[in-house]
This record gives C-alpha cells, sequence and structure tokens, in this order.
C-alpha cells in the first residue's frame, strides 16, 4: 500500500511507498487528518517514495499548518529522498519538510 497509518502510544506514523500523487491525495489527506486527530506526535516517512507530486506537498503541507494550529508535533521520520528533495525546490517548499528532520 503507498500509504500506510501506524498508530503507536508514542504517535502516529504516516508511511508514503512509491509514487505519491493527485491520484492519492484524498487518501493522504484522510490519513494525515486520522494521525492528527490523535493528539499525539505524527511522524512522517518518506524514505521510499519514488515520487511526490505538487499536490501530495500541499497536502502534507496542510497538515503541518493543522499541526501547528493544535500544538501538534509534526515531523519527518528518516530521510528525505533527493528526487523528493528536487520537487520540493521546484514547489519553493524546500525548507518545509527539511526543517521537519
Amino acid at each position: 500500500m503507498p500509504i500506510t497509518l501506524d498508530r503507536r502510544e508514542s504517535g502516529c506514523l504516516v508511511r508514503l511507498d512509491g509514487i505519491i500523487d493527485i491520484s492519492l491525495a484524498s487518501e493522504l489527506k484522510e490519513a494525515l487528518l486520522h494521525a492528527l486527530e490523535s493528539g499525539r506526535e505524527v511522524q512522517i516517512e518518506l524514505d521510499e517514495v519514488t515520487e511526490l507530486d505538487v499536490t501530495a506537498l500541499q497536502v502534507l503541507w496542510a497538515a503541518d499548518q493543522s499541526a501547528r494550529e493544535s500544538g501538534t508535533r509534526l515531523t519527518i521520520y528518516k530521510q528525505i529522498p533527493e528526487n523528493v528533495l528536487e520537487t520540493m525546490k521546484l514547489a519553493g517548499l524546500q525548507d518545509f519538510l527539511t526543517s521537519k528532520q
């Protein structure tokens, strides 16, 4: 599955795998909303992502904004792949996820 939500005592881990694009935006949004509703730390794992489009970045950005408003910590778990970093740069969001590591 390209998007999985793993609930733990310490928080939630949202794992992204493969191509995450507009076709998965709704599923990504739903997983992130469920994770944020827990009120615990949310970690996002991107190290297995082969492609992340601007739509998915926008969903991640919106989740970050919601986390800030609710006082929930949102971080990146592991590393961000170079191809994802490149997409972030093209979208002008290079500082967004890298500040979460």
